[in-house]
């Protein structure tokens, strides 16, 4: 397990550069908007549920939802509401709370059983949805397990120096692990490269109260891309902007995959 720790809670800046200063935290003032604007993403999906349920359908593959650190899945329901709605099979993780990696618990293992079950049920590549941690989690298994996923989708994921989040201090409370142990920071060129084949998307927004935009977004590259938008880090997962870019991303087959389109009423939403 703790493997697991050393290949992705890594940092030292987003490209790899030491020469260019290290993203930082975002600031703690945010922090006391974290819950009004969380909710009033919450109340935005009153006027937009019409437009997001009614939304073209998607291919009916399989689609797996991995929740922020602390979080478990009932976090994901309106995720998981609105990917049925358009036609996805939508499965939890089923593992309980995020406590994300520890030297107790084989975090890696259970994912990898669990994304090996979703995709034998439904016969057919996997996308991942994750969100904040559940994200990083969900990247490091598409790496692993390159055959079985077809897409990644991750939302305010933490994919860098843990230093660069304020959640940072309450990870090694839970999980015995140091963000500053030798092994951990020297993974970081492998932790932010594209996964061969499987495109990735991360959604970031630079109002995030938890996790800085730097780690958030990835370098452009083949199969990558980041999409900006205006939320909270706890908002993200019924925010109606990201439901929209969800289904937009998870339309796009992996063999003619194309960049999300940000034009005309798309920039009052996105950068």
């Amino acid at each position: 397990m703790y493997s697991w720790a050393v290949q992705t809670l890594t940092s030292q800046d987003q490209s790899g550069d030491t020469d260019e200063p290290a993203p930082r935290a975002p600031s703690w003032l945010l922090t006391f908007l974290e819950v009004p604007r969380a909710l009033s993403e919450a109340t935005g999906l009153l006027p937009a549920r019409s437009l997001l349920r009614n939304l073209p359908a998607g291919d009916g593959h399989a689609v797996l939802t991995l929740p922020g650190f602390l979080a478990s899945d009932r976090s994901m329901r309106i995720v998981r509401s609105y990917l049925q709605t358009w036609g996805y099979r939508a499965y939890p993780w089923e593992l309980g709370r995020n406590l994300g990696p520890s030297r107790h618990r084989d975090i890696e293992h259970l994912l990898d059983t669990r994304l090996h079950q979703v995709f034998d049920e439904n016969g057919g590549k996997v996308s991942l949805v994750g969100w904040s941690l559940g994200g990083l989690l969900a990247r490091e298994l598409a790496r692993r397990n390159p055959k079985l996923v077809r897409s990644v989708i991750t939302l305010g994921s933490p994919i860098g120096d843990p230093r660069a989040t304020n959640a940072w201090r309450l990870f090694e409370a839970v999980s015995g692990i140091s963000v500053d142990e030798a092994q951990i920071r020297e993974r970081i060129r492998q932790l932010r490269k594209p996964l061969r084949g499987i495109p990735m998307t991360a959604i970031y927004s630079r109002s995030d109260a938890v996790v800085s935009a730097d780690i958030a977004r990835m370098p452009p590259g083949r199969l990558v891309e980041s999409i900006g938008i205006v939320a909270s880090h706890f908002g993200m997962g019924f925010n109606p902007a990201v439901l929209f870019a969800i289904a937009d991303r998870l339309r796009q087959h992996p063999t003619d995959w194309q960049p999300f389109e940000i034009s005309g009423l798309r920039n009052l939403f996105y950068h």
